[in-house]
């Protein structure tokens, strides 16, 4: 090798190293620790038992409950992202819109603000006796206040308000990133042909928004799903009664609370492969998209 070549190998190596301490290693010696049978009882003396953690995942009727409920938090979240998010672009769009750098920035604020601060701040909006949603309820609406955060579909409901609130402006700006390429004359020509409001949203709008928020749609679909925070300090992880988990909060759950590492492990790898699933089939489908446009 020569000198040029060790001067790039030099400054890769930083960040090869970070890379394989944080990534590489940690997710072979977790594949590792779902093949064993390491919990709080055996921590020092775990041994290899083979697919033993694979099978209690897929024969407890749990896996699939929660399951179930992380498919609806994941469809419902990201259904309410891209609605809201399109909306707002379109609006946002218009020429005749006045302060406009003002209503982006406070639109893109749920987003930039951390995620620890969103929940915590939710929380406290849906607390039964002193919470903002229940006082403006009472006062507007003339109803009882809501114990949000004391029944399941409600505290699940809650959650999901939370994330919603916290994920449209992402879908906002890309989508308004989108709109913003579409030549203005295909619409002209739209107008001068007599087209609708609705032929132009679904002639030529939604077919140059499909490339641009296909990719977009797969990132919701792959954060949603593995949005750990929310659940865990919305609902206080998975109360009432351990009825608002989703997949990666049940792992927490597993792993932090019942010390059954192992079955944490092996739930980390099924949740893995499902995201890669969906990852490959969505890509799939941006490319096909992609080659059409």
């Amino acid at each position: 090798m020569n000198r040029k070549t060790l001067f790039i190998l030099a400054l890769l190596l930083p960040a090869l190293l970070i890379m394989f301490g944080v990534i590489v290693y940690p997710f072979f010696y977790n594949i590792l620790l779902s093949l064993s049978n390491m919990s709080l009882r055996h921590f020092r003396d775990w041994r290899i038992i083979g697919l033993k953690q694979y099978v209690k995942v897929f024969t407890e009727n749990t896996f699939y409950v929660v399951f179930f409920k992380t498919v609806i938090w994941t469809f419902v979240n990201v259904s309410f992202h891209v609605v809201i998010g399109v909306f707002l672009a379109l609006i946002l769009n218009r020429k005749s819109l006045k302060f406009k750098p003002v209503f982006r920035t406070l639109l893109i604020l749920p987003w930039a603000i951390p995620q620890v601060i969103t929940a915590l701040t939710w929380r406290s909006m849906f607390n039964y006796e002193y919470g903002a949603i229940n006082i403006f309820i009472a006062k507007y609406f003339n109803m009882s206040p809501v114990e949000w955060l004391l029944r399941p579909f409600e505290a699940f409901t809650a959650c999901i308000i939370t994330n919603v609130w916290l994920g449209f402006p992402f879908m906002m700006v890309v989508a308004l990133g989108g709109l913003q390429s579409i030549p203005h004359e295909l619409y002209e020509a739209a107008d001068i042909d007599g087209a609708s409001a609705w032929q132009k949203f679904k002639n030529i709008t939604v077919p140059f928004l499909r490339p641009v928020m296909a990719p977009a749609i797969t990132l919701g679909i792959i954060w949603t799903f593995n949005n750990l925070n929310i659940v865990w300090l919305v609902s206080n992880g998975g109360e009432p009664s351990d009825q608002t988990h989703i997949l990666v909060s049940y792992v927490y759950k597993a792993a932090f609370n019942l010390y059954r590492y192992g079955y944490a492990a092996a739930l980390s790898v099924v949740i893995f492969l499902i995201l890669l699933v969906i990852g490959i089939y969505f890509l799939k489908k941006t490319r096909a998209v992609e080659s059409v446009y």
